[in-house]
């Protein structure tokens, strides 16, 4: 079974909607299954047990939200040396642009040494139809990969 964590953090609800999307297209892989949990939720055992990663954050002054940037901190020094090269990709709910959210998220990962697999997806504005379908994508194309070693 192809476990995929998927890590957000939403107040108005449009991460949250995009981390569902995310879910759904994870569960469109046979033999993958997707664990959605809320930032302040997800455990070192929850990372440490996933075989790919979805995170996701709103933008928040131009930055990851505080409670991705807590899991990342709660994590950091137990993942280390664990996590060498797992897949992850990214979405994120942006009002502005959404470039300083990634940009620490990347940074961050590049410590864990995670391996980026897929475009982020970043909503920018109002979440679209659009967007919801590249979550989807995002979550179906991260579990075939894990799930096929091509990660």
């Amino acid at each position: 079974m192809t476990r995929i964590l998927i890590i957000y953090h939403s107040q108005t609800g449009t991460t949250e909607k995009m981390a569902q999307a995310v879910a759904e297209g994870v569960l469109i892989i046979e033999n993958a299954v997707a664990i959605l949990k809320k930032a302040r939720d997800a455990t070192l055992d929850d990372l440490l047990g996933a075989d790919g990663v979805a995170i996701g954050t709103p933008e928040n002054f131009g930055y990851m939200s505080g409670m991705v940037k807590d899991f990342f901190d709660r994590t950091f020094y137990g993942a280390q040396d664990k996590v060498f090269r797992k897949p992850y990709v990214i979405f994120i709910s942006a009002g502005n642009d959404g470039t300083g959210a990634l940009r620490a998220i990347e940074r961050i990962a590049q410590g864990y040494k995670f391996k980026l697999v897929y475009d982020p997806v970043i909503s920018r504005g109002t979440l679209t139809k659009d967007d919801l379908v590249r979550c989807r994508e995002l979550g179906s194309i991260l579990a075939a990969g894990c799930q096929t070693g091509i990660y």
